[in-house]
């Protein structure tokens, strides 16, 4: 090739990363339900902050609903939080709780979603029961039949009743701020949803 010769570059394959993109789109949605709660939300707006197309999340997460899942940190968390012997399993559930939410309630898409539930009641109905069902999946596989309660017991009851405490406890310290939970100290909190959850999945 002569020097003088002009060099012709050739043109650069877009590099795919599929993890990166998809925990782009993850992120943009935690931030936008937690300012914008879950009715206001938008995929188009995530999509946006993301900087990815309204298909590709479509393709990751086939609903709003499940992006949520996939974006809050309670659910998102669930299956590592769970892990490990099903006796201590209540108390793996109240301590790692508690302690989102102290760490960053304001900004908690689970608070996100129980403020704007008023508003838009289908919903927050809608996104609740699948939230039920991705925990029912989760204690299911760590929950063998002889471990909850009598022989055929219904563990998606007893799920249910979990996630109600947990609501209630959210509802009533982080938007209510209802005493005696509002300024209970966070490590006697955890203590007491864990019995209680320990009741509800094991009595």
């Amino acid at each position: 090739m002569n020097d003088a010769d002009p060099v012709v570059e050739q043109p650069r394959r877009r590099r795919r990363d599929p993890e990166g993109r998809r925990a782009a789109i993850i992120e943009a949605a935690r931030q936008a339900f937690a300012e914008r709660g879950y009715a206001r939300t938008t995929l188009r707006e995530i999509a946006g902050r993301a900087g990815v197309t309204h298909g590709l999340i479509t393709r990751h997460f086939n609903s709003k609903e499940r992006l949520f899942l996939a974006a809050v940190p309670g659910n998102r968390d669930l299956e590592d939080v769970a892990a490990g012997d099903p006796a201590t399993l209540p108390d793996r559930i109240a301590r790692a709780f508690v302690r989102r939410l102290e760490t960053d309630a304001v900004n908690d898409p689970l608070i996100a979603l129980l403020r704007s539930a008023a508003s838009d009641q289908r919903a927050a109905s809608d996104l609740l029961f699948a939230m039920q069902e991705h925990s029912t999946a989760v204690y299911r596989s760590v929950l063998s039949p002889g471990e909850t309660a009598a022989p055929g017991d219904d563990l998606d009851t007893r799920v249910a009743l979990v996630g109600a405490q947990m609501i209630g406890v959210a509802f009533s310290r982080y938007i209510a701020r209802t005493e005696p939970l509002a300024s209970m100290p966070s490590d006697q909190l955890a203590e007491h949803l864990a019995r209680i959850l320990r009741g509800v999945l094991f009595s």
